[in-house]
């Protein structure tokens, strides 16, 4: 190579890569078509609604659909009461070693999940580490609702999603009182596209400590719970620090079967995903085999 067309190189190389630029976003945007039209395509086999976001944290790459609909959240929503209680922690207000009182007439009703009740049916005293491991990893009805109590209600809970800018997620009543009336978890919400922002928050570490950061992710992926879900068809040994919500079946619609978490991508990089099914007429294995179908599609799209 001469001088004149090393520099002729040199200086045509930006205008390459400037060249390219329309092109790469051009096969971004029909890859997230395809993804969208894959998605679309496996919702279906819920009979009922389906809800999707996921957004690559490290270069707010997202994918939507139906992303900006409300959902029950069930379960999911003691992630956001863990996280602000764990924002006591962190102000001094609360430790993670303080015993807590509690009495039987905080438990859940019988046909919701509580192995605290279970265990202690006539009460006991319990720290607020347990509480959250119980709360989180067990998704542990009775411990969420002291959590709330501890937090000083659903409205602390609220302002506090409000410092993360996340508005799109309603805590507004406690499981007990979810458990009595089946219409009361709509009240209770997310949209999947400000689930993905709580998480986002979460991996960033917006609004919590390291320590209440790396409790909280700990809890959520030694989680026993949803292992159909978003983990079902990821490859072994990937990392998923995810919470689940599950409804009751009633007239043959179940109103939630849920999962969101982080996935940790071969790169290092990291996947904040949310599936919400709702009011769907198929069986469970078919639920939660859409929300494992879903995230292995967005997965595969995400490590490219």
């Amino acid at each position: 190579m001469n001088r004149f067309t090393f520099f002729t190189s040199l200086y045509l190389l930006p205008i390459a890569l400037y060249a390219q630029l329309p092109l790469n976003q051009e096969a971004s945007h029909k890859s997230i078509t395809i993804l969208r039209n894959q998605i679309g395509k496996i919702a279906q086999d819920v009979q009922g609604r389906v809800g999707v976001a996921a957004a690559i944290v490290e270069t707010g790459e997202l994918v939507e659909w139906h992303g900006k609909e409300q959902y029950p959240m069930q379960s999911v929503y003691k992630m956001p009461i863990g996280m602000a209680v764990l924002h006591l922690v962190d102000e001094g207000k609360v430790k993670l070693t303080q015993s807590i009182r509690v009495e039987p007439a905080e438990y859940v009703s019988k046909g919701q999940r509580s192995p605290l009740r279970d265990e202690f049916p006539n009460g006991t005293n319990v720290t607020v580490a347990e509480l959250l491991r119980l709360a989180v990893s067990e998704s542990d009805g009775s411990a969420s609702d002291v959590l709330m109590r501890i937090a000083g209600g659903a409205q602390v809970i609220m302002t506090y999603l409000k410092t993360l800018n996340v508005t799109g997620i309603n805590v507004a009543n406690t499981e007990k009182e979810i458990g009595s009336d089946n219409t009361v978890q709509y009240r209770n919400w997310a949209t999947p596209t400000e689930a993905v922002s709580l998480l986002t928050s979460l991996q960033i570490g917006r609004g919590l400590s390291t320590e209440s950061r790396a409790l909280l992710l700990r809890l959520m992926t030694d989680t026993p719970t949803g292992l159909k879900r978003l983990k079902g068809l990821l490859p072994k040994g990937t990392s998923v620090a995810h919470k689940t919500g599950s409804s009751g079946t009633v007239n043959n619609v179940a109103a939630a079967t849920n999962d969101i978490g982080l996935i940790t991508l071969p790169s290092g990089q990291h996947l904040a995903i949310a599936v919400f099914v709702s009011d769907s007429k198929a069986d469970d294995v078919t639920r939660e085999a859409v929300i494992a179908r879903i995230a292995k599609a967005v997965w595969e799209w995400a490590k490219g």
